[in-house]
This record gives C-alpha cells, structure tokens and sequence, in this order.
C-alpha cells in the first residue's frame, strides 16, 4: 500500500473472521464424511478453508476416492451447521462489533466476499444481525473462479465503486491471502484454525491475532499516520 492511498472500502471475509463458524464447518464436514464412510482429518480439512465447493472436489477425490459425493456430503454438512446456528445461533468475533462501528464513524464502504453459497451466507450474516451492515455481499455462487483466484474480490471491489488500491481486505485463510493478493488490495489477516505459512504471511500486509487487536494499527492507518 502506498503512502497516499486513501482506504474508501473495506471487504470482509465471513467464516472464521467475523463469525466463529468454522470449527462448526468443520464438524459439519467430519459428520457428513463419516455418514459415507470417511474420516476428514485436520490436514485435509486446512487445505479446503476459504474455497468454493466446486474447487474442492479434486481434493475430496484424490483423498478418498473418484466416487466420494461430494454434493451429498455438502448437503449433509450444511444440514449439521443449520441444526447448529438454529440451536446455538452465532458467535462473532473478537472485535467485530467495534471494528465495524469505526468503519461505519468513518463513511467506510463494506462488503463481504465469501466462498460459503448464497444461502449458507446469508443464513449466518442473518442470525448475526449483520445483513445491513454491508453495502454488498458476494458469495461463492456468484464467481467463476473462487479463492485463491482474486475473482470474488475484484467483484466486491467493483460492486463497491472503488479502486483496488484503495481498498482493504480482512481474511484469516491462507486461500484468501493470496485471493487480494492477486487482486492487487492489501489484506489483514487474521489466522483462525490454522497459522499461515511463511509465503502466505508475506503476502498479507499485517497479521493481527484478533481484529480487536488490529483495530489501534487500523485507527492510525485511515487517520493517516502509517
């Protein structure tokens, strides 16, 4: 980023940045997988965070075989998380609440650009109350190419009316890292389940352990003294 760029938006990932929901993703997919016949393991399930469905088929196939349903254990881990969010709702966070109050105190535009569906995203923004805090919301319905191509950003930037360099993404996968990165915006990263690896974390602008630990570095970043 340089010196003279002025942040005019701000794009969010969903999934282990705002909301704490994916250990729930996780879980949701060890079930489904064992419904078939499989066992997902940690490693297996770090190389599929941040991607749409589709991307995740070579994946799934090459662990467990050509004939895995990935469709029908989608639809299984979907139905498990839902059971979840409606008995438990969602949690946010560290931070969220107050990171998006100084945005909004400084005109900020907003969007979230995640690789869940349409569905499975709005459901989750829904049951956080977060829905109208964003101008635009971009899922993984609505690329050609998910994370890491930088589509689903250049899309949110595009929809947001303002210049790539001149916006800021906040994401805690390695898949998302190197989504903005391609997109030419800086990121915040912020790790979740799994620490980034050396060629991710130089790619991310800053790595912050929280976003309410990102905020004092945000607050000097649009008030110009970084």
């Amino acid at each position: 980023m340089k010196d003279n760029d002025i942040i005019e938006a701000a794009i969010f990932d969903l999934d282990g940045l705002m909301l704490d929901t994916e250990i729930v993703s996780y879980q949701g997919w060890k079930q489904a997988c064992a419904d078939f016949g499989f066992t997902l393991e940690d490693d297996m399930y770090h190389k599929i965070i941040g991607l749409i469905v589709p991307d995740m088929e070579p994946i799934f196939k090459n662990a467990f075989g050509p004939d895995f349903p990935l469709e029908q254990a989608n639809e299984k881990r979907l139905r498990y998380m839902y059971e979840h969010f409606d008995k438990f709702g969602v949690t946010f966070k560290a931070g969220l609440g107050e990171l998006l109050d100084f945005l909004e105190s400084r005109r900020i535009r907003k969007a979230v650009a995640t690789s869940s569906c349409r569905e499975s995203a709005m459901k989750k923004l829904a049951a956080g109350g977060l829905i109208d805090r964003f101008q635009i919301i971009i899922t993984g319905d609505d690329v050609r190419s998910g994370k890491p191509a930088p589509d689903i950003f250049l899309a949110a930037a595009e929809k947001l009316n303002a210049p790539v360099g001149r916006c800021l993404v906040f994401e805690d996968s390695e898949n998302g890292v190197y989504a903005a990165h391609r997109a030419g915006i800086p990121v915040i990263m912020i790790p979740d389940v799994k620490q980034p690896t050396k060629e991710a974390a130089s790619l991310a602008f800053k790595i912050f352990p929280s976003l309410a630990d990102a905020m004092p570095f945000l607050r000097k970043l649009l008030d110009g003294q970084i």
